[in-house]
Order: structure tokens, then C-alpha cells, then sequence
């Protein structure tokens, strides 16, 4: 059975586009699903820095608390055999917990590392579909700073896979920007 990791990272809760996106994708798709709500997910900060940067073996037990949440979340990454991530564009940009799953996950030694050649991802390959929503943003476009940023950042950690559904002018019609995605959706290899 296909494990599908999925992730939502909108505000808007059962309101949100891309939240009904995923829905309809991990549908189309088919397997267990593993849900992770982005929104719940705490920003990293220098003590969780301190804690990654410490070898494994010379962490105290306060430093492997602090990284328990990261360690589970890889866990989940590495494990699914696809991953779906929800992606509502907020001022240009990827949205704060999104964001906040990211930095969770881009651990060094953990899911990527460095070499003389350069950063090298350490995730095993897998697909990775991205509902991609905004008011008026088209995905790929000048303002569009998401898309670019999420195929980076999944690029680093060794995930380069990844195809976009865009629901775009949600704000100009919500319901056939959802209609569109949805044509998008039935076009994906199961």
C-alpha cells in the first residue's frame, strides 16, 4: 500500500484551497495516509540549532527533547513513498508553517550533507505533488517567490520529483480556480 505523508501549512483550516486540494489528490492517488498540520509545528530557534549541530552521540537529553519533534517529522518524510504538501501563497512567499516543517526537516547529517562538490541530499526519491494556491499569483510567475523556493528546498534534501496542481485566482473565483486544479488532479499518474 502507498504511504502518502501529507502536509498542511494553510491557516484557513477546513477553509482553505489547498487543504480541499489535498483531499482530492491523496484521493485520486490512493494508500494510507500519515496527516501533518504544519500550523502546529513550533519555528526552529538557536537552541534547536545548538541541539542539530551536536553530534548525535555528545547530545544531552535536553538537546535530543528539543529535536524530537524534527527527528519524528524526517521519520515521516523518509518513510512515504509520496508526499503531498499543501502550499497557499501568503504575500508572494510560502506561508510561516510551512516554513516551519521545512526548517524541521533540513537537518545536516539527517537529510542532507555537505561534500567538496557540495550540499547533497540524503532523502530517498519519491514524488512529491504540491497544491499551490493564491488570490492572484500565477504559479512560475514574476511574484510567484514560492514555487521556486519549494523546489530548492526539496532539491537540497534530495527530492526532485516534484509536480505542482495550481489553483490560481482564487480571489477572482474561487470555485473554478478550484475546478482547474481539480482537471489537473484527474491528469495525475495514480
Amino acid at each position: 500500500m502507498t504511504k502518502i505523508l501529507r502536509i498542511d501549512s494553510s491557516i484557513k483550516g477546513p477553509a482553505s484551497v489547498t487543504r480541499k486540494l489535498a483531499d482530492s489528490i491523496t484521493a485520486h492517488i490512493g494508500g494510507e495516509v500519515i496527516a501533518r498540520d504544519a500550523t502546529q509545528i513550533p519555528l526552529i530557534d538557536g537552541t534547536w540549532i545548538g541541539a542539530a549541530y551536536t553530534p548525535a552521540d555528545q547530545r544531552n537529553d535536553a538537546q535530543r527533547d528539543t529535536l524530537a519533534l524534527s527527528d519524528e517529522l524526517i521519520a515521516e518524510l523518509k518513510a512515504a513513498d509520496v508526499v503531498v504538501i499543501g502550499a497557499p501563497i501568503y504575500n508572494f512567499g510560502v506561508t510561516g508553517p510551512l516554513k516551519a516543517w521545512i526548517d524541521q526537516i533540513c537537518r545536516v547529517g539527517e537529510t542532507f550533507r555537505y561534500t567538496d562538490a557540495g550540499p547533497e541530499g540524503l532523502v530517498p526519491a519519491k514524488r512529491v505533488i504540491v497544491a499551490y494556491a493564491s488570490g492572484g499569483v500565477p504559479l512560475g510567475s514574476g511574484p510567484d517567490l514560492a514555487s521556486a523556493y519549494i523546489k530548492q528546498v526539496l532539491a537540497f534534501v534530495g527530492l526532485t520529483d516534484v509536480t505542482f496542481v495550481a489553483a490560481e485566482g482564487v480571489a477572482m473565483g474561487e470555485a473554478e480556480a478550484i475546478a482547474r486544479a481539480e482537471d489537473q488532479i484527474k491528469g495525475l499518474a495514480a
